[in-house]
């Protein structure tokens, strides 16, 4: 048995020949790599017109790797769910599924399989964003290791919301009520919470820091920050929670989420016979 046959079972192999076969995912790819290009260009351009004669110093490449960090995020939370609220939905909406319920692949099987296929088109559009991260390097201001933090939040972020979709895929019969419900969900994930933190704080008079910092903690773009300034997180953390980190309580939770979501994905995946009475 050869690496490709353990690895790559026939559900991983066909998704991953159908994406990659025809034009629109390199066109996607092209398209996206010009858009972060772009806007680091621009930003670059921005920064030295404002600074004259001085040039690009350190400190204002450490402030472009925080603003190619974070519109990336925002197109990574943009296009995950995206990518994955179809792909049980879609099956059963070509009359596919049953076929691939027939076949020898296990539930988790198909679901790992479909998630992943789906996540790679993902992994591959941010990896390749990698030389416009060079940029940063050149000017200096950052180390490789926070650079290796922020792909793999990257990486987390889009498990955790793919995994999402993938479970409102099998549990709902449409792609569209997928999609909606999938994006809903991460709006109140990531917009609502970060929003009843502010709100809270600003009610209490910042007397609720702690219940502020494990709302906004679910945030990714907060989280992010608390990545590259650490003093981020002490305006929500003092007294006996003095040293936690924003990025402690999002990492934990979307594990958690993660795997959850994928369980029942599994679990709902085959329809379960009802017993009969006699």
């Amino acid at each position: 048995m050869t690496w490709k046959q353990k690895w790559i079972n026939p559900v991983l192999e066909k998704e991953f020949r159908l994406r990659m076969r025809t034009i629109r995912s390199p066109l996607a790819l092209l398209a996206y790599l010009v858009v972060i290009g772009l806007l680091a260009l621009g930003y670059i351009y921005l920064e030295m017109h404002s600074r004259g004669s001085r040039g690009f110093s350190p400190e204002s490449s450490r402030m472009l790797f925080y603003f190619l960090s974070g519109a990336q995020l925002v197109l990574v939370c943009f296009m995950a769910p995206g990518l994955t609220a179809g792909v049980i939905s879609g099956e059963r909406e070509k009359q596919t599924l049953n076929i691939l319920l027939t076949t020898q692949q296990s539930s988790a099987t198909i679901i790992l399989s479909k998630l992943f296929s789906s996540l790679s088109f993902m992994f591959l559009i941010v990896f390749a964003t990698l030389p416009v991260y060079s940029i940063v390097f050149l000017f200096g201001g950052i180390s490789p290791t926070q650079l290796l933090a922020v792909f793999g939040f990257y990486i987390l972020v889009m498990v955790a919301l793919g995994s999402i979709g993938v479970l409102f895929s099998t549990v709902l019969k449409k792609t569209v009520v997928s999609l909606i419900v999938t994006y809903g969900v991460g709006l109140f994930l990531y917009v609502f919470t970060g929003l009843a933190a502010i709100f809270i704080m600003g009610v209490t008079n910042n007397q609720a820091r702690e219940v502020s910092g494990f709302l906004i903690g679910i945030n990714p773009l907060a989280a992010m920050i608390s990545i590259f300034e650490p003093g981020f997180s002490d305006e929500f953390f003092r007294g006996g929670w003095k040293g936690m980190e924003l990025w402690h309580i999002f990492v934990p939770i979307h594990i958690v989420i993660s795997i959850v979501a994928v369980l029942l994905a599994i679990r709902f995946l085959r329809p379960k016979m009802k017993k009969q009475t006699v």
